[in-house]
């Protein structure tokens, strides 16, 4: 079982701690949303609960619960820029189908 980050992902998140000013790393699992039942939850994360399973990828920590990781097993989360537009995306092999706006997805 294994979430990793990109390169760029990874120097993204990196800069960003480094701005707060705090943090431990990257908190990242799904919730139930959207019409296709599932949407990721990402945030910077301050500390590390006693549920969370922890990956380093690139030298970054990514906190996930338990419940999550079924879902995202596998997952390589990158962050590109398209044009005027930039984000986290999300390569996740477990995706069976997702909506048109890509906002969720259904495994």
């Amino acid at each position: 079982m294994t979430i990793s980050l990109t390169e760029n992902a990874a120097k993204h998140v990196q800069n960003f701690l480094a701005k707060r000013g705090k943090g431990v790393g990257l908190r990242l699992g799904v919730r139930t949303s959207g019409c296709s039942g599932m949407a990721y939850k990402l945030e910077f994360a301050d500390a590390v609960d006693s549920e969370d399973l922890q990956f380093v990828s690139n030298g970054v920590t990514v906190l996930v619960d338990q419940h999550s990781l079924p879902y995202i097993d596998g997952m390589e989360l990158d962050y590109t820029r398209e044009g005027l537009n930039e984000g986290f995306k999300f390569n996740n092999p477990n995706v069976k189908d997702q909506c048109g706006c890509g906002e969720s997805f259904k495994v």
